[in-house]
């Protein structure tokens, strides 16, 4: 594993810092609203190669050559500043590198650009009620019909369905085939008739997820990403890409970095919590882990800047699996420092994206978030299937066909 940086790349950090000294923005376009503050440092950042460097520029990329190393100081140091980059949705993050993949040039050039522009929001249509974990046994249909798909069907635990425009999903076209081989990747557009979407109150006090009906619902028939019948393959792609987000580890140094300002500010026997040996403790214990992570993740990134492959620790499986765990130890210490505050309910502003403000509602909500990510891209029993049938070649779990 090699941590140091050559010379040219030191360079392009050096350049990269300095371009990041204009955020936030000053004078005239200070007065700008943040949201349009943000869009245009995100159109200069993908002027100077900077944002979305993997993606041509005819979709709105920057379409710089392939560098690992690179990549990596582009969203250290975005983080470092606090820089508004690109935009890591289920869009922009998931369905536009799918689209990439397996998408017709017609649908990249339609879907693409205003996704990461930001124009464009979507959600993922994959969970039924009679189809979680046993992802292949969902029953949402979608019949061809002249040219055109009638769905009908239920989905569930849609995040954010209320405010999308469009819907990636996963939809059964071959009811004659194998449950794997007759399911479909369709695109759907969330205004269309027949959709009714119904949120699910959690218990943060927010409604980010919802339920969705289809009540034949109709679709373009080529809303169809790969081929007929080949959905899950496609799907794969989208949930490697969906696990990537979930097990960044930089999330968890700015959580870590908020428990220990947590530690300092909060109280036991009238001296700062940090000072106690047994807080000092718990909180070396999270970094041990949080440190595992890290060197992890950096054996997995030089080997795939060196062209080789990282082995069993893969980042759709360890690194998804490790953060999950490892965000659930960090919050739940969090909990145990805010004491009888855990018992206080969160507002819905606190619990609206589950991530630590600086607040105590705030990390109640995280501790609740830090649950529900164990399940979302994959709950984590699954994840440990995966890593010991396929990385480890261990005998396969008893299942049903």
């Amino acid at each position: 594993m090699n941590l140091e940086y050559s010379e040219d790349v030191l360079a392009f950090r050096d350049e990269l810092r300095e371009f990041l000294e204009g955020w936030p923005l000053t004078g005239d376009e200070a007065k700008l609203a943040l949201e349009e503050q943000r869009r245009l440092f995100r159109e200069r950042g993908i002027e100077r190669g900077y944002v979305y460097r993997d993606m041509p520029k005819k979709f709105g990329g920057s379409e710089q050559p392939s560098d690992a190393v690179r990549d990596r100081i582009v969203k250290e140091e975005y983080l470092a500043a606090n820089a508004p980059g690109g935009l890591i949705g289920q869009g922009p993050g998931m369905l536009a590198p799918t689209l990439m993949e397996f998408g017709t040039p017609e649908q990249q050039e339609r879907f693409i650009p205003p996704t990461l522009a930001g124009d464009m929001r979507w959600c993922q249509g994959y969970s039924e009620p009679g189809a979680g974990s046993d992802l292949a046994s969902l029953q949402s249909r979608a019949d061809l019909v002249g040219d055109e798909w009638v769905i009908n069907g239920h989905k569930i635990w849609t995040t954010t369905a209320h405010e999308a425009d469009y819907m990636f999903g996963l939809f059964r076209t071959e009811p004659d085939a194998s449950k794997h081989a007759g399911i479909s990747y369709l695109l759907l557009d969330m205004k269309a008739p027949g959709i009714e979407v119904r949120p699910l109150k959690e218990m943060t006090g927010a409604a980010m997820f919802n339920e969705v009906f289809f009540t034949d619902v109709r679709a373009p028939a080529d809303h169809i990403v790969g081929k007929r019948g080949e959905g899950w393959q496609v799907s794969r792609a989208t949930l490697k890409h969906e696990r990537n987000l979930i097990g960044d580890p930089n999330a968890m140094h700015r959580a870590f970095r908020n428990l220990i300002d947590l530690a300092r500010r909060t109280k036991r026997g009238g001296r700062p919590a940090i000072e106690d040996p047994s807080v000092r403790q718990r909180l070396a214990e999270i970094e041990g882990y949080l440190l595992c992570q890290e060197f992890t993740g950096s054996r997995m990134f030089t080997a795939g800047a060196r062209g080789d492959h990282a082995g069993v620790v893969m980042p759709m499986m360890m690194m998804k699996l490790y953060g999950t765990d490892l965000q659930q130890l960090l919050t739940r210490a969090a909990c145990d420092l805010v004491g009888d505050g855990f018992l206080l309910a969160p507002t819905v502003e606190e619990g609206s994206h589950g991530g630590p403000q600086g607040t105590d509602g705030a990390w109640v909500s995280s501790y609740m978030n830090a649950i529900a990510v164990s399940i979302a891209g994959g709950a984590s029993n699954i994840q440990r299937n995966i890593i010991g049938e396929r990385a480890l070649g261990l005998p396969r779990d008893l299942r049903s066909a």
